[in-house]
């Protein structure tokens, strides 16, 4: 018997052991709130129940768990990142995994999981289960009169509004009017469009909270969507980059490859479109997916400071429940490791040099050092004077700017070690008039240091990590009587990955966990090794179970 269908066969063992208080059902507004108050009962100290300002059409609430050290207030130093669920009311899978993420994130923070009681201690994370229960209550009363589910009915609020076109079309006003496309407060408010009280709810809580990253959960393909969703042209189809296009491919990849099977070959889902998003790494541009105008994550990514992709859970919109738990199964360390990635880039404090008081709403320019260009898309600092940048790893010259101050710029090294905080870079800045050492143009400061770089990435520390994998899936091969000499270089750069992110020593140096997280990022793109076979993927997917379990690894 294959270890693979044996593993199957204790998916709901497994589902029950990580999160035993949540029934695996689904589950409708009044359970929801059941749910999160168990959690909040479960976890007091770490957690919040609140409902955002307002109804739904039907007058319901939007609920909201939060999770932080310290529950109610924004901490500062400390980034935001939120996950939305369900704002298509008949794909439900985001939903329900929602809910397992916040009773598992309570019994790991309880049990001493020291990687989920470091995110959660260094991180204020707000989970919205459902964003449209008036469309999930349609979606479910006509799968309980007709006995099927339909692909359309539910998606929108009760109002017939797909809330996904609901939002501002910032991007048609960055297009057409060559704006800056970042905070475009005054631009906002010009929209003429009809809000519906969802997406009113839902501005106030993106403008109100400094998010950093963010993730919107919808169903019906598989893969990992990242700006810009509208189409620059007015295209149907047609890759439209953001200025931090190379970040938002990071962070799309980073769940992808965390993914069960998101960034491996899979059958498509939509077989009339020809897409087969395994062969891109289970990512995809939105707009060259297909253009949508006034969508979410769009409006995040302009409007505030917060990064925000779109997550496709799966083919079925709504799935049986007794499937839940292969969900579950595919999408939790996904979920984990996603929300790690608000610690990627740089962080710090802006403070007046004389009072030490922080700085709001300075802006912090970035330019990267090694092509010289400018990321036009500046974030700013919140009312405390912290602020979060996410950047992959690289060499960049970060410039702070603020009203009534003398700029200042520093030469920062990004190297991103797996599941650790942001680089912290703080900037003092003195009134203008007075002196401040700023990087002057044509300083050669940040090319010195992009050597740095270089040597993480082809020092001896790569060999080691490698041969490191290698071995130990050899050691697993000659267990079972397998010929040792046959691995797979992709699948060795995913277990190398895996093995990182559970806090082994190949994490703990800047230049071995940098290297772990790069062959994630280049995996897809990287030709097979013809010295290297793995001779089976079920062998594999046990490994990588193992490696769950075996944090001394």
């Amino acid at each position: 018997m294959k270890i693979y269908s044996l593993w199957l066969a204790f998916l709901p063992v497994f589902f029950q052991s990580q999160c035993e208080s949540l029934e695996q059902k689904h589950h409708d507004d009044k359970a929801i709130v059941a749910v999160l108050d168990e959690i909040h009962r479960d976890c007091p100290k770490i957690t919040r129940k609140y409902a955002l300002p307002g109804h739904t059409v039907n007058k319901r609430h939007l609920w909201v768990i939060e999770f932080t050290d310290n529950p109610g207030k924004h901490e500062p130093g400390e980034p935001e990142f939120k996950y939305v669920g369900n704002m298509h009311g008949n794909e439900v899978v985001g939903r329900e995994m929602l809910l397992a993420l916040g009773v598992y994130l309570c019994q790991q923070y309880k049990a001493g999981n020291a990687s989920i009681v470091k995110l959660i201690e260094n991180t204020r994370i707000h989970i919205m289960p459902s964003m449209n229960p008036d469309g999930w209550e349609l979606a479910t009363n006509y799968f309980n009169k007709y006995h099927k589910h339909s692909w359309t009915v539910g998606r929108a609020n009760a109002h017939d509004v797909d809330l996904n076109r609901n939002f501002p079309d910032l991007d048609h006003i960055v297009y057409t009017e060559h704006s800056r496309n970042n905070h475009l407060k005054e631009l906002h408010s010009k929209s003429k469009k009809h809000l519906e009280p969802e997406t009113v709810m839902m501005i106030e809580w993106i403008i109100d909270n400094p998010f950093v990253l963010s993730s919107n959960l919808h169903g019906g393909d598989l893969v990992a969507n990242y700006p810009y969703d509208e189409s620059i042209s007015g295209k149907l189809q047609e890759y439209s980059k953001s200025p931090d296009d190379a970040t938002f491919r990071h962070l799309a990849e980073a769940y992808a490859m965390a993914h069960g099977s998101m960034a491996r070959e899979h059958k498509p889902c939509d077989m009339d479109n020809g897409d087969s998003f395994a062969k891109q790494g289970g990512i995809t541009n939105g707009a060259k997916w297909y253009s949508v105008s006034g969508g979410m994550q769009d409006f995040n990514y302009l409007r505030t400071n917060c990064f925000e992709i779109t997550l496709e859970l799966g083919c079925d919109k709504y799935p049986p429940a007794e499937e839940l738990s292969f969900y579950w199964k595919e999408n939790k360390n996904a979920l984990i490791h996603f929300m790690w990635q608000t610690h990627t880039g740089i962080r710090g404090f802006i403070t007046d040099n004389m009072s030490n008081q922080g700085i709001a709403n300075a802006t912090i320019q970035i330019q990267n050092v090694t092509d010289g260009r400018v990321i036009d898309h500046d974030v700013t600092s919140a009312h405390a004077g912290d602020y979060w940048r996410l950047l992959i790893r690289g060499v960049y010259k970060v410039t702070v700017r603020a009203d009534g101050y003398v700029p200042q710029a520093k030469c920062v090294v990004v190297i991103n070690p797996v599941h650790t905080l942001a680089k912290r870079v703080d900037f003092s800045l003195s009134a203008a008039g007075e002196e401040n050492p700023a990087v002057q143009a044509g300083d050669d400061s940040c090319e010195k240091m992009s050597v740095v770089i270089k040597v993480t990435d082809k020092g001896k520390d790569n060999g080691k990590v490698k041969e490191k994998a290698k071995d130990k899936v050899k050691d697993q091969n000659k267990a079972k009587g397998k010929d040792t000499a046959k691995i797979n270089t992709e699948d060795l750069h995913k277990y190398m990955w895996a093995a990182g992110q559970q806090g082994s020593n190949w994490g703990q140096s800047e230049g071995e966990g940098a290297f772990i997280e790069n062959l994630v990022e280049d995996a897809p793109n990287r030709a097979k090794d013809d010295e290297y076979y793995w001779e089976n993927v079920d062998d594999l997917e046990k490994l990588l179970y193992e490696l769950e379990q075996d944090r001394d690894f």
